[in-house]
């Protein structure tokens, strides 16, 4: 999704530095987090571990990029929409 983001708002075949440091967080993110055996998501997850100002890049970064998906990576959206779903449950 930040690939597609960086793509469509800054140009450019590889990602710009801002966002390849994003990536990078995000990546360092769930690497260490410990829940992620039982989750599919961080957006189901009860403990938020971004830093304020990478949890609003993130989100600017998901509100482009998902509705977006579905012409992208179809099958992945409806996945992510299907498991979003029965983990709330």
């Amino acid at each position: 999704m930040i690939r597609l983001y960086c793509r469509k708002n800054h140009g450019g075949k590889s990602l710009c530095p801002s966002c390849a440091e994003l990536e990078r967080y995000a990546h360092s993110r769930v690497d260490q987090c410990p829940f992620m055996e039982t989750k599919t998501f961080c957006s189901n997850c009860k403990v938020h571990c971004y830093k304020p100002d990478m949890r609003e890049q993130i989100r600017a970064v998901m509100r482009f990029s998902g509705p977006r998906m579905m012409l992208y990576h179809p099958v992945m959206a409806v996945r992510h929409l299907i498991l979003t779903r029965l983990e709330k449950r």
